[in-house]
């Protein structure tokens, strides 16, 4: 029988040997489609509370630091809001999860311990977590705290997510944005690891945890400082030829007079390509948006859905909110009779990015 041996000095919360040889299938999670959970943003305060009132079973927020994926200037929590917002989640029957989804450096991972620690001490229901040395501390340190693999983990098949369960107890995997509907089933029918997918938002070129696209321009990887284009880099200027946006001097786009001008990020610039055509060459400032495909996800036993938008408004997290909880009822009522109701499609086309949408990498009718 072949062996494998992982070397890195990673614990087995099993208290297994790491070198091992090759275990029998897992059980696939078991998945009731009337407990699908809406997981949604709350990049403040006022956001957490319109997810709460208007139908979340879940928020995902994170602290004003570099230890989250969404560390823009003017979001996120103290501790102070924090815990006020766990009370009023809480109080609501809906659970918080706490992003601590960048890599800490080996130089000064105290951070993003301390945050972990004060995850703990705050209550929170789960953790989302990337970094195997983070999970290490916390199932050393928190063992009964759950545990969630952040997308920025890059998972995209059941041997990863397999791993990460073996080794730390990792009990849900949120997949990132590049599987087709069949590959997302395989993977849930091979892993006992409950899987989030998501179902609204903005999309991302990369598999998401591997971009570097930003570090290319700024200097600073968003798996390190918490932030995709940080605020700091980011210039708009009005020229004679339009409003123009830059990002550390390098201009990602020209916007016409009314035309609506997106937040500069270098894989959704415009570029002229060949000398003959300026266009958005890596990819369309668009929304992903499910829902047509939502008795399919309940149907191969996708435990949960993924609002994306830590960034965006709390009248933002209010109506896609809104929007998916009706939508979810619904379905869960008539499964057979199911069907996107036009307002719901108006409703969420209004939010998304570039006002349109896409069911992206889900819908590849090749495969």
């Amino acid at each position: 029988m072949v062996m494998y041996c992982v070397m890195a000095p990673l614990w087995s919360w099993r208290q297994n040997p790491i070198c091992m040889q090759p275990s029998t299938p897992l059980a696939p999670a078991a998945a009731d489609p009337a407990t699908l959970e809406l997981v949604c943003p709350a990049g403040s305060l006022p956001a957490l509370k319109a997810a709460v009132d208007n139908g979340a079973s879940c928020v995902y927020l994170g602290l004003r630091d570099a230890t989250n994926a969404r560390n823009f200037a003017g979001l996120n929590f103290d501790e102070a809001a924090i815990a006020s917002g766990i009370r009023y989640a809480h109080d609501g029957g809906c659970k918080v999860f706490m992003a601590l989804n960048t890599y800490p450096q080996a130089s000064n991972p105290a951070p993003w311990r301390s945050a972990l620690d004060k995850a703990v001490d705050l209550s929170v229901d789960a953790v989302i977590l990337a970094d195997p040395g983070l999970m290490q501390y916390a199932v050393l340190h928190h063992p009964k705290l759950r545990l969630h693999l952040s997308v920025q983990g890059s998972a995209t098949n059941f041997d990863a997510i397999n791993f990460y369960h073996e080794q730390f107890g990792i009990v849900r995997a949120v997949l990132p944005r590049v599987l087709s509907m069949l590959q997302v089933q395989q993977v849930i029918e091979k892993t006992p690891v409950e899987i989030e997918v998501f179902g609204f938002g903005s999309l991302c070129v990369m598999v998401e945890g591997r971009c570097a696209l930003s570090s290319y321009v700024t200097g600073e990887s968003p798996n390190t400082h918490g932030v995709c284009s940080p605020a700091k880099s980011v210039r708009w200027q009005e020229t004679p030829k339009g409003l123009e946006s830059r990002l550390n001097g390098v201009l990602i786009d020209r916007y016409a007079e009314g035309e609506s001008a997106g937040y500069p990020t270098l894989c959704k610039g415009r570029f002229d390509v060949a000398g003959e055509e300026s266009y958005y060459a890596i990819e369309e400032p668009t929304s992903l948006n499910t829902l047509a495909l939502l008795p399919q996800l309940m149907k191969i036993g996708v435990r949960a859905i993924k609002i994306e938008g830590r960034q965006r408004s709390p009248a933002y997290v209010a109506q896609v909110t809104r929007v998916w909880r009706e939508a979810i009822v619904n379905c869960v009522a008539h499964p057979h009779r199911y069907a996107p109701k036009p307002a719901w499609m108006s409703s969420l086309d209004k939010v998304a990015e570039g006002q349109q949408h896409t069911l992206g990498a889900y819908h590849r009718p090749w495969k």
